[in-house]
Formats: C-alpha cells, structure tokens, sequence
C-alpha cells in the first residue's frame, strides 16, 4: 500500500473523528488492514468494510455513510500538502523550491521556527490541520469558551497559538521578495496562493472552535435530559426559556415567602435577654414574660441598570424578569435599560404584566435596541438622573458584558456611585476568562464596583440573586 493511499486513509480517519466517532489507534490498523483486503475497486464495499470497524452503534450508521460519501465527493480521497496543492495550480519546482528559500530565510531573520515551518505543519493536508487543533494545548485554550459570543476570540487565540500570524507575517514580508526573484505576475500568483491556503487554515480554525462549543453544550444531555438550568443563556432551546423563565419565578416567590417570614419575626422582635432577667426580679428571678426588643430598620431601595443589547438579550431576560416578579422585596424599586441610550421602566413594570413590558422593551419601544451599547454616555446619564437618590439604603445592580464598542467606558462613575450607595452589583454574563479582551473593559468596572457576580446560566443568576437580597 503506497504512501498517498496510507495518507487517504488517515485524512479520513480524522474526517471521521472531528465528526463524532472515537477511533482509537487499534481500529486505524484495523481500517489499514481491511483496506488491503478489499480494496478500492467497489466504493460499497469500501464504505461497508471500514464502517463495520469504527460504527460501533447502529444509530451512527447513516451518519457515517454520509461522512463517507461527502469524503469521496469532495476529492478528499486524495489528499495533498502546501507543495503538492501548488504543483496542482501550475507552480514549478523552481518557484516552489525559491518559496521554500524564502520562507526559510525569513525565520532565520526573525529566529522564530514557526516562521518558516508554520506553512509545512499548518499547511499539510486536513489531517495535520486536524491534529493539531485537537491538541491538549488547544483544548486547554478553549476550556474557558461558554458562548457562541465568544468564537471569534477564542478563534484568534487558536489561530495565534498555531503559528497562523506568524505565517501570515512571514508571506507579508516574501511577498515582494517573490516578485523580484520570479517576476510581477508569478510571484504575485503565487503569494496569493499561499494566502488562499493560510485563509483555509483560518476557515478551518474557526470550525473547529464553533464545533467544540457545540459538543461541549450537547455533553449535559448524555443519556438524559440536560437541566436548562445549568446550560449557557445563548444556548436554551425556546422550550428551554420559558423553562428557565418559570425558575426565575419561583426563585422571587420563595424569597418573597421568605421576606415575609423575616417581617413577622421582626413585627414581634427579638428577646432581649438583660431587660428579660431585670423584669424577673418582680417575679422572684423566674422570668415570665419574656421582653422583647425591636429595632427599627428603614426598607432597603433597589436600582436596576439593564443592557437590553442583543449581546446580552438572553441573560437581560431573565434579570427583567427577576426584578418584576420580586419588586415588594425592596421599597421604591426602579428599573432603567439601556443600549446607546437609557430608558426608565419602573412604571411600565408596574402596569403592566412582565410578558407584556417585555415585550415591549425588546420590540424598541424604551430605547432604541439596534444600535451598539455605549456604556460611557449610559453610566453618565444615569449618574445624572439618579445619582442625587443614591444612599447608604440603596444597592444599586447593573447586568451587562462590560463590551464597551470602544467607547470611553467611565468606571469613574461606579466608583462615585459606590461610595455612596449600600453596594454596586454587576451581573456579568461572560465569564471570567473574557474580562479585558478586545473591547471588554469588566477589568475596570469590577475594581469599581462593590462585586461582580458571573450569571451565564439560571443556576448562576439564582445565586447572584441571593446576593442581591443578602445586601439588604
């Protein structure tokens, strides 16, 4: 068996993993040894024989054959390297073999290896590419992703760790190199080439990135129903909402419950034990009626600040909801949502029933919900409008994912509102791991504020709810 067939096979052994089935080393022998046996001759007979050994359920059958057929459709079969797929597109030796000079002479240059050998390993055949992304170093870069928000950097971070920039630098700098050595028009076609190879990679890398979150957000369901309450707001199926909505509900009726409780506790007071003993000394020491004490306790305000932007709808959602179902927790709750603009909703929450405020809020019909959110011009004018109101009675919560739009982000503003109100709360939806990338500036707003509290799943809101009625 020659060495472009033995290459077939393992580009469609990882073909076969990236979409789902575990093939162990054993079984790609396995495969190797079939394939001798049957040959290529009769393409049934092929996809029947390599099928009986990595389909181990007979559920994944059709899945296989369809993998199978769109493997050979595709010309896959056959699999080539950067050099090869170049030869492919009319480049000789001698413009392939002044490339490679190149390329190797800018990472001498840079003394960075991945320079010149981040086009051989990144752009081999699909089954280098694959095995690379699939490295522990890879998986532990995307470990951190929970949203499809979050593809695009976690696609850079790959692309980085895997030498693309470093590719794409060192063809940016050839690239006129390769014109002198080759002339104007072939040097150009080839540098193009190169760059629609290193565009595949990019392709390719964000795939993987998409894929993986994807098998992460399947894994609670393995063997059973997943608990929507545990899974990403970005990632609830409808039924899954309303699901989580009803949650959110309960949670706000049993600490409504449980506030109600706390007052009848208060209403009757605490025993006070040193007017207990003095009024004993009546009856002998013997103490029969208990003395109570009551202390006097001004009922807490709540400020709600809620991004309403499609970055964040689905987490906003259910913080609405929230602060609608349990408004009695708290006196002269208001509620205000934003995304380049602010908008008071504490009398819509007050008339009318939360699907229907709702709706109106994600229809537009407070703020303008199309344009980019602007925490900078937000956080000013709700300084400005309710800054005078804010004292040590209030907790003020804010939910948003701190993603400025590049926008002046003034922290300045949580600071001020803290030193004079009970707390600042902010609800973030992104965790940890995203804080200060791109145009996230949570780094800033978390020193600011009192605490940050990460709510990606129902799970997470409930508890950051809690804190919000413990700071009472």
């Amino acid at each position: 068996m020659g060495g472009g067939v033995l290459r077939g096979l393992d580009e469609l052994l990882w073909v076969l993993r990236r979409e789902g089935f575990s093939i162990s080393t054993a079984q790609a022998i396995d495969v190797v040894g079939i394939v001798r046996l049957v040959g290529f001759e009769d393409p049934a007979v092929l996809r029947d024989a390599v099928g009986a050994v990595v389909v181990e359920r007979r559920a994944d059958q059709a899945h296989f054959g369809r993998v199978f057929a769109e493997f050979f459709a595709h010309g896959r079969a056959h699999p080539q390297d950067l050099w090869g797929k170049l030869r492919d597109r009319g480049f000789t030796l001698e413009e392939l073999d002044a490339l490679r000079q190149l390329l190797d002479g800018a990472a001498a240059q840079s003394g960075a290896s991945g320079d010149a050998m981040g086009f051989a390993a990144l752009l081999g055949g699909e089954s280098e590419l694959d095995q690379i992304l699939m490295a522990a170093g890879i998986a532990r870069a995307l470990a951190p992703m929970s949203s499809a928000l979050q593809t695009g950097y976690f696609t850079h971070q790959v692309l980085d760790q895997i030498g693309v920039p470093r590719a794409a630098s060192a063809l940016h700098r050839i690239r006129d190199a390769l014109r002198d050595a080759l002339g104007d028009e072939r040097g150009k076609a080839l540098a193009d080439a190169v760059g629609e190879e290193l565009a595949r990679v990019r392709r390719r890398a964000r795939e993987h990135v998409s894929d993986t979150l994807a098998r992460r957000l399947r894994e609670p369901a393995a063997g059973s129903r997943r608990h929507a309450e545990g899974v990403p707001f970005t990632a609830l199926s409808a039924a899954e909402v309303d699901e989580v909505r009803r949650a959110v509900r309960a949670l706000a009726e049993r600490l409504r419950g449980a506030e109600r409780v706390r007052r009848r506790h208060a209403a009757r007071g605490r025993i006070d034990p040193h007017r207990t003993l003095r009024q004993s000394l009546r009856t002998g020491g013997v103490p029969f009626q208990p003395a109570r004490r009551r202390r006097r306790r001004d009922k807490p305000r709540l400020m709600v600040l809620c991004d309403v932007s499609d970055s964040v709808r689905a987490a906003s959602l259910f913080m609405l909801e929230f602060a609608h179902a349990a408004q009695d927790l708290f006196s002269g709750t208001r509620s205000f949502v934003f995304v380049s603009e602010i908008g008071e909703t504490t009398r819509l929450f007050a008339d009318q029933p939360v699907t229907a405020a709702l709706g109106r809020v994600y229809s537009g019909g407070v703020v303008d919900t199309g344009h980019n959110s602007n925490y900078g011009r937000v956080l000013r004018a709700f300084e400005e409008r309710v800054g005078g109101a804010v004292d040590r009675r209030t907790t003020i919560v804010i939910l948003g994912d701190g993603r400025t739009n590049y926008f002046a982000d003034e922290a300045g503003v949580i600071r001020r509102l803290r030193e004079r109100a009970r707390a600042v709360l902010w609800l973030c939806p992104e965790g940890q791991g995203t804080w200060g990338t791109g145009d996230s500036a949570m780094l800033r707003y978390a020193a600011a504020a009192t605490k940050v509290l990460v709510a990606r799943t129902a799970k997470e809101l409930e508890v950051a709810a809690r804190e919000v009625v413990a700071r009472r």
